[in-house]
């Protein structure tokens, strides 16, 4: 009995030591290296897509040669979906989310987005040698981080003060999505109908919720491809092809100014308008005002329905671009949100105008054609660019540069075209 104790025992503990080195072993954050001194793993995840990993990566690399006990692993996600993979269940571990890059993981923490090597950069090797200070020490290495600096705005967020394109970006990109010969159509339709009526506040009532609806509509529609981007999360070939829908939409906008509604269009189709005068009358022939906003919000659906197509090229970029910036869930649906704030202002407007004078106006084909023709090279500019250069998307200077070529071609197509 006394050697059976001593054989359990000695088992026992050699079970012990092999559970301790397979643990060791298993660590993601601190390894032996060569001289055996105890190594710092940091791991960085970036993506070709991001402008902010491009500015990251020079100081992220600098990181091991100033610190050579750091081992640096090195990640890109839009070629491999393996480093992908290995990110989120990296993320689930620590209790975080995989929904942006750049990312840096180590010693428990993990660290999203790039304010500059002045902040971010300094705070990580802030991070790094007090993780390497514990590990020394005997301290776990998975200590909760200090907190970072940050800049928050309500509602948005953390907020990258070198990111600030995409405020403008999505005012850029909401005001010329907003003057959509398509959303324009039926509203001018609608507001001349309505104008006969003789009554500033029927036309307000119905106006206002048919835009309201259209928000709401357009709002969601953009929500589900916002939900499509995201569940492919960085891979080049969404970014890709995003880009080359794009270029096509962008393409058929251009031809429609030169052969207006000829051939492939993306105009509401002629066979759904008598659908859509259909229900505008039934508006008309309501006999008490909640059922004209009843009626008005199928109309409000109705078109928004048939007007997809014709929609469909700005949501899809502005989407794509958000899935790629560093922001929370939330803060992408603030953006969202603020995108279709922007896209109803005019819409809005056209109904007080129309309230305010009683008039009756339509959407001449030259004018519909000229809002084509913005809509068009603005979308060829920008699907160029996601699939040249997708890193210079999210600049300030490019969404100006685009709206600029593109405001300057249809000012000289309407110089030329004012007499036709």
């Amino acid at each position: 009995m006394g050697f059976l104790r001593k054989l359990v025992f000695l088992l026992a503990a050699g079970l012990l030591a092999f559970a301790a080195l397979t643990v060791s072993a298993e660590d993601p954050w601190l390894r032996d290296g060569a001289d055996g001194t105890p190594e710092v793993q940091l791991y960085f995840f970036w993506s070709l897509t991001c402008p902010h990993c491009t500015a990251a990566h020079p100081h992220i690399e600098a990181i091991p040669q100033a610190r050579p006990w750091v081992r640096l692993h090195a990640l890109e996600l839009s070629r491999h979906p393996e480093h992908l993979g290995r990110y989120e269940a990296m993320a689930r571990a620590l209790g975080e989310q995989a929904a942006a890059v750049p990312a840096l993981i180590f010693c428990g923490e993990m660290h999203v987005g790039w304010d500059g090597d002045e902040v971010t950069g300094a705070m990580i090797r802030q991070r790094l040698d007090a993780c390497r200070a514990r590990a020394a020490g005997g301290a776990s290495a998975a200590t909760p981080p200090a907190a970072a600096p940050a800049i928050t705005l309500p509602l948005f967020g953390a907020l990258d003060p070198a990111g600030l394109s995409l405020p403008v970006l999505t005012l850029v990109l909401a005001g010329l999505d907003a003057f959509n010969p398509c959303a324009f159509f039926v509203l001018l339709f609608l507001l001349s109908m309505m104008a006969h009526q003789k009554s500033r506040a029927r036309m307000l009532a119905i106006g206002g919720v048919f835009v309201a609806i259209s928000g709401l509509m357009y709002f969601a529609f953009m929500a589900a491809w916002l939900n499509v981007f995201q569940l492919f999360g960085h891979l080049a070939w969404v970014t890709l092809a995003a880009g080359a829908l794009a270029v096509f939409v962008g393409a058929v906008n251009v031809k429609d100014f030169f052969a207006f509604e000829k051939g492939l269009t993306l105009s509401i189709p002629e066979s759904r308008k008598p659908d859509i005068f259909r229900r505008t009358r039934a508006i008309l022939a309501a006999e008490n005002l909640p059922a004209m906003l009843a009626a008005t919000v199928v109309l409000a659906i109705a078109a928004n329905f048939y007007e997809l197509l014709c929609t469909a090229g700005f949501p899809m970029v502005y989407t794509r671009l958000l899935t790629l910036a560093e922001l929370s869930p939330a803060g992408r649906y603030a953006y969202l949100a603020a995108y279709n704030l922007v896209y109803v202002v005019p819409l809005a407007a056209i109904v007080a105008v129309f309230a305010g004078t009683l008039g009756a106006r339509k959407l001449s084909e030259r004018e519909g054609r000229l809002l084509k023709l913005l809509s068009g090279l603005m979308m060829l500019g920008l699907g160029a660019l996601l699939l040249l250069a997708p890193e210079r998307v999210s600049q300030a200077g490019s969404a100006f540069g685009l709206m600029a070529v593109a405001v300057l071609l249809t000012w000289i197509a309407a110089r030329l075209t004012r007499n036709h």
